[in-house]
């Protein structure tokens, strides 16, 4: 699981416990790999507190915020699993939809997040999201409804060649498609932001 986290403090100890509620009642090694973001708060301190106690926890400080695609190559630069998955750190994505991302990348190569049912504004973040999703699909050619969902499943062959910059990261299942991969999406849980601020 990579994450990457900036500014987070008050979401990171709760993020922590929902994501190993999850994670242990599955039957698989797993790692979870956060990435501080050049977070000016106590989030660094956090993650490094979680990972003195935690043997599946690796912490990647970068020096100054870079954003979140230079955040996602970071974290999968440093991952060994064989199936890498994507989350934001603010609790607006569910730990509970990692299983069935698992599930269902058995039949992709990318399964893609879809946050069907928002909680976010309409008029200044979900109908400029409506919008970019359409045009990125109708120039792309690969249909997805959520672009801009973190929760994503990848195998790992797909991400290990990916040369990441930009705001690129929301573009992989467009780009990686163009080498022939499959991919997937499904229905997510989204929740709305309680703490912090979005970035």
């Amino acid at each position: 699981i990579v994450i990457p986290l900036y500014n987070e403090e008050e979401n990171v100890t709760i993020l922590h416990e929902n994501l190993k509620k999850v994670l242990n009642a599955l039957d698989t090694d797993y790692e979870i790999i956060y990435v501080d973001d050049g977070s000016i708060d106590r989030t660094l301190n956090i993650l490094e507190d979680i990972q003195r106690s935690d043997k599946e926890v690796i912490v990647i400080s970068l020096r100054r915020n870079f954003g979140q695609t230079a955040a996602f190559a970071a974290g999968f630069d440093l991952s060994k699993g064989d199936i890498v998955i994507t989350m934001d750190g603010d609790l607006q994505n569910d730990p509970m939809d990692i299983p069935r991302l698992i599930d269902a990348i058995k039949d992709y190569d990318i399964v893609s997040g879809w946050r069907k049912k928002r909680k976010d504004p309409f008029f200044t973040r979900r109908l400029p999201s409506i919008i970019a999703n359409w045009l990125i699909s109708k120039v792309t050619g690969v249909k997805l409804h959520d672009y801009g969902c973190s929760l994503k499943a990848y195998r790992r062959e797909v991400i290990k060649n990916l040369k990441l910059y930009g705001e690129m990261h929301r573009f992989i299942p467009a780009v990686a498609s163009w080498y022939g991969v499959k991919v997937g999406e499904i229905e997510t849980t989204p929740h709305p932001r309680l703490r912090g601020k979005s970035k």
